[in-house]
């Protein structure tokens, strides 16, 4: 069976260098709007920023925060994101600039780590944590219960926990699929919610000899196959976002990004009744030589699919009083 090749075109080039170190996290915000982090203004920054980029205008607005994200997502309060930052979470106003956070200890009693990627789960968060000098394994998996408003360490084993997606299997039990970049695997639990447990871990994507790391994913519509963002730290002239079936581990698509090869994360877009795929890509650990045969390195990208728009999800975190 052959491999669907598409090559994507850009959508957006940030204005400026910070906001293309690192771009992570694309998620629906408004009518023909999305969100996007940035999630270090550059190598030595502390900082980074939420984005609300509008499709129909093709700009783009950036929020600073008061520290680096790992993750941001629309909630029901206009203009308000649950944004995971640093060692928090909490609620960030774009209308206003205000940081309110309702969680301050996520990996308290670890040295050297920070919030990175995670999804909305009906009402609640699973994300997890990252090592910044991605060596060790001592980042978290964590689900944050909004019944109890309880944070749950599933796991303390990862080393720079990143793409996440889940599959619900019955009233409190989803299955999640979780890749922990530096083991080059993608690999499944089931998660309680209402026990605060996960299973043990099952591979269902091993990309041990690839030359890239898997980074973002999502899931199809029909939940069947996953859509992952390869970072390819290498020389390259292009990079790679690519579908997986879920059931086998084979490859069903390719989506090519010209002149950018740290593909960082996958989304899909419902656009003009169409259902798009954004691929943000980064600059991140580039050297003069490298970002030169890398000129749209940073830059975000999209590609029209086959997928249906009416069957695109997109879910707002639920807020409560803090």
């Amino acid at each position: 069976m052959s491999v669907q090749r598409t090559i994507a075109e850009v959508l957006h080039r940030p204005a400026t260098e910070g906001l293309k170190f690192l771009p992570e996290g694309p998620y629906p915000y408004r009518p023909h709007q999305f969100s996007w982090v940035a999630i270090q203004l550059g190598p030595e920054e502390k900082v980074g920023a939420i984005n609300v980029f509008d499709w129909s205008k093709k700009t783009n607005q950036a929020f600073t925060l008061p520290g680096r994200p790992g993750f941001a997502f629309a909630t029901d309060v206009p203009g308000t994101f649950v944004v995971g930052c640093e060692h928090q979470i909490g609620y960030f106003s774009v209308l206003d600039g205000s940081w309110k956070p309702f969680v301050n200890d996520v990996d308290s009693d670890k040295q050297g780590t920070i919030i990175n990627d995670g999804l909305i789960c009906g009402e609640n968060l699973i994300f997890g944590t990252k090592d910044l000098e991605f060596k060790t394994k001592k980042a978290g998996l964590y689900l944050f219960r909004s019944a109890d408003r309880k944070l749950i360490r599933l796991r303390d084993d990862q080393v720079c926990s990143n793409g996440k997606a889940v599959v619900e299997i019955d009233e409190n039990r989803v299955r999640l699929f979780d890749i922990d970049s530096p083991t080059r695997k993608i690999v499944s639990y089931d998660i309680d919610i209402a026990l605060g447990t996960s299973s043990e871990a099952t591979v269902v994507v091993d990309l041990t000899d690839d030359a890239a790391v898997p980074d973002g994913m999502i899931l199809t519509p029909d939940e069947k196959s996953c859509i992952v963002s390869m970072y390819n730290p290498n020389p390259a002239d292009h990079g790679e976002t690519r579908q997986y079936s879920l059931s086998n581990g084979s490859l069903e698509q390719v989506w090519i990004t010209p002149g950018s090869p740290q593909n960082t994360c996958p989304q899909l877009f419902a656009f003009q009744g169409k259902a798009y795929l954004v691929i943000t890509t980064a600059v991140e650990h580039m050297a003069a030589e490298r970002r030169s045969l890398s000129p749209e390195a940073g830059s975000i990208f999209h590609s029209v699919t086959d997928f249906d728009p009416q069957e695109l999800k997109s879910p707002l975190f639920k807020a409560f009083a803090v």
